[in-house]
């Protein structure tokens, strides 16, 4: 079908920064379009792409990044503030009333801090002159998987300045093989941590020579695929008074500022409690700070994370944590294994925790904090908890990924009605 060239009126932004228009019947999505904005969009199907802004939105600032909107890390740039935190929080809104549930929803939290800790860029390589390959690295073109090639990028934090670069010496090592590479950069106490995907078994001379480019680029550990070829520094990460070194590409909070936010949060919900479940724990997020007033079960199905959480649990001022590995997604914890908690904390992963919170509805457990990345999930596992008798009590949206269309929200539940008795302030 061929694209034609239509005058849009923007009526809204959806889910993922883009506006949304009705040419007749038909929803036209468009890409970098502002709410309330008039628009001139090449049209195919339904997708448009922005040719020209007929009529700005008063909202409308200039973008800071010359790569936004070639970049596919950045949906939303030109978007002033106060209307940038009311869409987002609104995603939060319009997924809750999806599911009828109506619950106060706290102004967006600014978590962005110094900017993003953790990133991963995509090495390719094509031929070159006199038959060299060439690299070409950076993030995925928007709306493409062709690469977009960078030497910086104004949203990470100044701990990820000199990631390309390193990222650059690990891909020409292995530019000859012509894999498509994966490269997990974190930032450490200790330097870059840095964790390849896509190289396969390495050979010993392959070894070596990439042994030698983390030596050259200064990381404090280097891994192929979860396996530690060389650690010069343990990469440690702070977490509450206690340090952990993560395993290779171990999941870590977007954001330094993000991770203290939504732990100091997850602190105040759970209050005075005595023992602490945290399911899917990962590393001790929350379980290494709550460990400083509550004795704490950690679970969690990456047997790496429980071990590197336990190692750091053992330190002065912190009580008792026991860490258990168990997939959650097969084997929730019971309401018989629950029912001894004052508090339950979970964190799963995007597709969210359905059988777990399930299990909690059927419990009585006082308290229940649900921490998520998805708004979708996030808001069924919600229904269920106030299904099984639990009112939310408050929600808040974190903005640690700022400028796309993700949000982490905070979600606080009290039983404070005889199991089966549905409480709760319903649409509908």
């Amino acid at each position: 079908m061929n694209a034609l060239n239509r005058r849009l009126e923007i009526e809204r932004l959806g889910q993922r920064g883009e506006g949304l228009a009705h040419d007749g019947r038909r929803l036209v999505f468009v890409p970098y379009a502002l709410a309330g904005e008039v628009v001139i969009a090449e049209v195919d199907g339904d997708r448009g792409r922005l040719a020209e802004v007929v009529v700005a939105s008063p909202d409308r600032i200039a973008p800071f990044c010359e790569h936004f909107t070639k970049c596919g890390g950045c949906a939303v740039q030109t978007l002033a503030a106060p209307a940038y935190g009311a869409w987002k929080r609104d995603l939060v809104v319009a997924a809750l009333a999806h599911v009828g549930l109506d619950c106060a929803v706290a102004p967006l939290v600014d978590a962005h801090g110094e900017g993003r800790r953790r990133a991963t860029f995509h090495a390719r390589f094509e031929q070159g002159l006199a038959g060299r390959a060439r690299t070409i690295i950076g993030f995925m073109q928007a709306r493409s998987h062709n690469i977009l090639q960078l030497d910086s990028c104004p949203i990470l934090a100044p701990g990820l300045a000199r990631a390309l670069p390193a990222a650059r010496l690990i891909a020409e090592v292995l530019a000859d093989h012509g894999k498509p590479l994966d490269i997990v950069v974190s930032a450490s106490s200790a330097g870059l941590d840095i964790d390849l995907h896509g190289a396969g078994k390495l050979d010993d001379d392959l070894r070596q020579r990439l042994i030698a480019a983390a030596g050259a680029a200064d990381l404090a550990r280097f891994s192929n695929h979860g396996l530690v070829l060389i650690e010069r520094r343990a990469p440690g990460i702070k977490m509450g008074i206690a340090e952990v070194v993560p395993p290779p590409g171990g999941f870590l909070q977007a954001t330094q500022a993000g991770e203290e936010a939504l732990a100091q949060h997850v602190l105040r919900a759970i209050g005075k409690a005595k023992r602490v479940a945290d399911l899917f724990a990962g590393v001790g997020t929350f379980a290494l700070r709550l460990a400083q007033t509550s004795e704490v079960l950690a679970v969690e199905g990456e047997a790496a994370a429980i071990a590197a959480l336990t190692r750091a649990a053992h330190r002065p001022g912190l009580r008792q944590v026991r860490g258990e590995v168990r997939d959650l997604f097969r084997r929730p914890l019971l309401a018989a294994e629950l029912n001894g908690f004052d508090a339950v904390v979970f964190d799963p992963p995007r597709s969210g925790a359905k059988d777990q919170a399930e299990a909690l509805a059927a419990s009585q457990v006082p308290s229940v904090v649900a921490v998520s990345c998805s708004v979708q999930t996030f808001a069924r596992d919600a229904r269920i908890l106030v299904d099984g008798g639990y009112v939310l009590e408050s929600v808040t949206p974190f903005d640690q990924f700022r400028h796309s269309a993700h949000v982490e929200i905070v979600g606080v539940f009290r039983r404070s009605a005889p199991k089966g008795k549905k409480r709760g302030r319903l649409l509908g």
